[in-house]
């Protein structure tokens, strides 16, 4: 590896690579707008100017091969000066309106100006004036008066997504971003601009005015839309999510998240939520305690199997539960020896790059651990089937995929055939308003645990939103039946789950909670 000197120190950088990002990565920071790690490089901003022994002039950072005992300087009268003028020329024109812009306290310009820039403008020209909140497409607007020209989007429009939408016109001081004509800015990675975007010139419509963002708490997790479990940040503020953000994770999904996964939060927060259980009495489903209605459901379970044989009960897992709840739903089968078990999951249109067809992000694990059908058992269609034609007593069914897999006229059919049906929903409707007995569920947001990607990638999610009070998790609802239904100490804590899977399944020994971290940890024999 190259070692280079930087104001005074000597580092070792990865070789063949720019001078910029090895700074970064040494941890040493230098200003800079138009470079961005997944994207080619611009060299436009001239902000990452240094010096360099031997050069006559400064060099920008970002377009510099780094070599064996290069001497750098940071940190002189030149460059500040150079800084200096650069952001001068950047703030000629742009209209200072912090107090109105949602990128304010996470604006590189606006820390910039701060850092490197003077409090006084030596222009008597008036600031020249563009189109203000102008939609470019259905989830993005901009404000040209505002935009740098980094060129940022213009680079991730042509080298991420290959759509082309959007470009600078004319030229000299009369070069402005827009969309090309009849071309609106309308893939599905659209909202990944303004990510990217250094100033507040690019916005979604979806945060457009709605909070500060220096309110906002960030909370690792995973993306639940599909089954690419890219990284994200939940961003929320007394206990509602505003906005979700890409995290990076060069093995999943670099810097990137698709534009429906970033807007599938809502539910999380719902008002129609069903947060009480509920036990049907006569015609009506009734709101009970948690004991009874958790004791009644293990009481279904132990008669249906006690009267009737493990074949008239089946059991439909959800994709959408961590991996450790899983855990405790196989066991729950285990105990019941059931055989017609499996994880429906919605599947639809995928692309080449982050979106893929199974629409969660954890249907890999639920396979892994064994929620699929058992000894001859029957798939979620053939469970459907022997409802409907009267061979099942009872059906546990964990979430609602099943409503938009299967025609509406099919699932309902069946669900109503079957004399004792349990449903563990966020949601009252469509599925857990037909059931015998009714139990909230949590979303991801509200759960520690962790997911399994596609590409058999264990990663972590974290509690962000905190549950209505005296809720319990889905995986304590397991844990509670095992301990009707079977004998032995059950408790449900995620960390604890985790060590017993890694001791169950080859694929997961050598794993830990802890040591996943913020990246994950792909299973023995995983796909890299």
């Amino acid at each position: 590896m190259p070692k280079i000197t930087v104001d005074g120190r000597e580092i070792e950088v990865a070789a063949d690579t720019m001078l910029l990002p090895a700074l970064i990565e040494a941890g040493i920071h230098v200003p800079h707008y138009c470079w961005h790690p997944k994207l080619s490089i611009d060299g436009s901003c001239r902000m990452c100017q240094v010096e360099v022994e031997g050069s006559p002039k400064l060099v920008i950072a970002c377009n510099t091969p780094v070599r064996d005992g290069m001497v750098v300087r940071t940190d002189t009268p030149r460059v500040a000066n150079a800084r200096r003028g650069v952001m001068e020329l950047l703030l000629v024109n742009h209209p200072i309106d912090c107090p109105i812009c949602d990128k304010a306290g996470e604006c590189l310009l606006q820390d910039y100006s701060y850092s490197f820039g003077t409090r006084f403008t030596r222009t008597e020209e008036p600031r020249r004036k563009l189109e203000k909140r102008k939609e470019i497409g259905p989830r993005m607007i901009l404000d040209q008066e505002r935009c740098i020209l980094c060129r940022r989007c213009v680079r991730f429009c042509r080298e991420i997504t290959k759509t082309n939408e959007l470009g600078v016109f004319n030229m000299g001081d009369r070069s402005v971003l827009d969309v090309l004509p009849d071309a609106p800015l309308a893939n599905d990675y659209s909202m990944n601009t303004a990510d990217i975007c250094p100033v507040g010139a690019l916005e979604t419509k979806d945060f457009h005015h709605k909070l500060r963002v220096w309110f906002l708490k960030k909370t690792p997790s995973i993306c639940p839309s599909c089954s690419n479990g890219c990284n994200i940040t939940i961003q929320h503020y007394r206990n509602q999510i505003w906005r979700l953000m890409p995290r990076r994770n060069d093995a999943v999904n670099d810097t990137w998240m698709c534009d429906h996964g970033r807007l599938q939060y809502a539910f999380a927060h719902d008002t129609n939520r069903l947060r009480l259980p509920m036990v049907r009495r006569g015609e009506q489903l009734v709101a009970s305690t948690w004991e009874d209605a958790v004791a009644e459901a293990s009481r279904i379970l132990r008669d249906g199997v006690k009267r009737s044989g493990p074949e008239r009960v089946a059991l439909l897992a959800s994709p959408h539960l961590t991996n450790e709840e899983l855990f405790r739903l196989a066991q729950l089968a285990d105990v019941l020896q059931l055989r017609h078990v499996d994880t429906p999951v919605v599947v639809g249109q995928g692309d080449d790059f982050l979106i893929q067809p199974e629409k969660a992000a954890n249907i890999a694990g639920a396979r892994e651990l064994g929620l699929v059908p058992r000894n001859g058992g029957r798939d979620a269609a053939g469970i459907l089937e022997l409802a409907r034609q009267g061979s099942l007593d009872v059906l546990y069914v964990c979430g609602s995929d099943i409503a938009r897999i299967f025609d509406e006229a099919v699932w309902k059919a069946a669900l109503r055939a079957v004399p004792q049906l349990i449903v563990q929903d966020l949601f009252l409707e469509p599925i857990a308003a037909l059931a015998t007995v009714a139990l909230p569920s949590l979303s991801w947001a509200e759960k520690t645990g962790t997911f399994t990607n596609r590409k058999r990638r264990v990663q972590q999610i974290h509690r962000a939103l905190a549950p209505v009070e005296g809720q319990w998790s889905d995986g304590e609802i397991f844990t509670r039946m095992l301990a009707h239904l079977s004998e032995g100490r059950w408790e449900f804590e995620p960390a604890a789950v985790f060590e017993e899977i890694t001791r169950k399944y080859p694929a997961y020994t050598g794993l830990s909670f802890a040591g996943l971290g913020l990246q994950g940890k792909t299973l023995a024999g995983a796909e890299v």
